[in-house]
């Protein structure tokens, strides 16, 4: 067969590598190179840095709609997404078998950020469906789901991990069936559709007028990056750890309660310790270690007026 597989992040190498091993794939699809850092040093996807290892020819279009033959000239027999990144145009989906690893229990979380929403969301159970393609976005037929437990310790990264091995094990259990055409073929339940569009930056703002809780699965969403974002006289500081502050509180959601050996912050229903964060044009510390000597923040401020 002549496969081709579209992904981007380390969450679609698992599938990629088995079906390289097992079929051998002919091109693969995955977002353009980033400049990063002052330097503007290129960085590669996962996907990109598989590829190349293991000389398999890339393609990086910047806009798909517009730039397509590459994979047309394939004469792909199969397609394979994951995490991709881009709107494909019907040309490509009609070309072949067209199937996506959707990292959500569909109809459950249609869009770009699935595992950060259910994190949010506070859900327990994720997972990720293995479906057809349509140009309406992951609303194709469902062939298979596998479903995994979120742990209250979970971010973004290492739920992304562990689906990243539930979507290699579909494609084990199911890629025989598809390309036989014995497989299911389940319609998705338009009535218990929902979304999870990709995050935008003014979504990093932790909320403190929300529960402890919800503000912790908040920032366990945004981890590792971009972060938790929280703001004190315009200044930005970026909040990478927290936990639940046993101390009665009586002040204003967003309140600094404490600002010694501890960051203590009101919520709605109590209070949050912050325990790691980066000031602005800082590094990543412990607050602690901040909190020796620092005047910017100090007890009775509000986080986010």
């Amino acid at each position: 067969m002549n496969i081709v597989f579209m992904g981007t992040p380390s969450y679609a190498v698992p599938s990629l590598a088995y079906l390289h091993v097992t079929y051998g794939v002919k091109l693969v699809v995955t977002q353009p190179d980033k400049k990063i850092g002052r330097k503007g040093e290129i960085e590669h996807s996962p996907v990109k840095k598989y590829a190349l290892e293991h000389n398999i020819p890339v393609f990086q279009p910047i806009k798909m709609r517009q730039d397509y033959q590459t994979i047309l000239d394939v004469k792909p027999d199969l397609i394979i997404t994951a995490a991709y990144g881009q709107m494909i145009p019907n040309v490509i989906l009609d070309s072949a078998i067209s199937l996506n690893l959707h990292g959500s229990l569909l109809p459950k979380y249609r869009g770009g950020a699935p595992v950060q929403y259910a994190i949010k969301n506070g859900d327990t159970v994720t997972g990720v469906t293995l479906m057809y393609m349509a140009q309406k976005m992951d609303a194709g037929d469902m062939i298979a789901k596998k479903e995994t437990e979120i742990f209250p310790e979970d971010t973004t990264e290492t739920l992304m991990n562990k689906l990243s091995m539930l979507a290699k094990e579909l494609l084990e259990e199911e890629l025989d069936s598809v390309i036989k055409g014995t497989n299911n073929r389940i319609k998705q339940d338009e009535s218990l559709v929902s979304f999870a569009y990709n995050i935008k930056p003014e979504e990093e703002t932790l909320d403190f007028n929300m529960n402890s809780d919800s503000i912790i699965n908040h920032l366990r969403s945004l981890l590792p990056q971009p972060a938790g974002s929280i703001f004190i006289n315009n200044v930005r500081i970026k909040v990478y750890e927290m936990k639940k502050s046993d101390i009665i509180v009586t002040g204003k959601p967003g309140e600094i309660i404490s600002d010694r050996k501890e960051l203590i912050v009101c919520t709605a229903d109590g209070a949050v310790s912050i325990t790691k964060i980066q000031p602005e044009n800082k590094k990543i510390m412990a607050t602690t270690d901040f909190l020796n000597g620092q005047k910017i923040l100090k007890k009775g401020d509000i986080f986010n007026q």
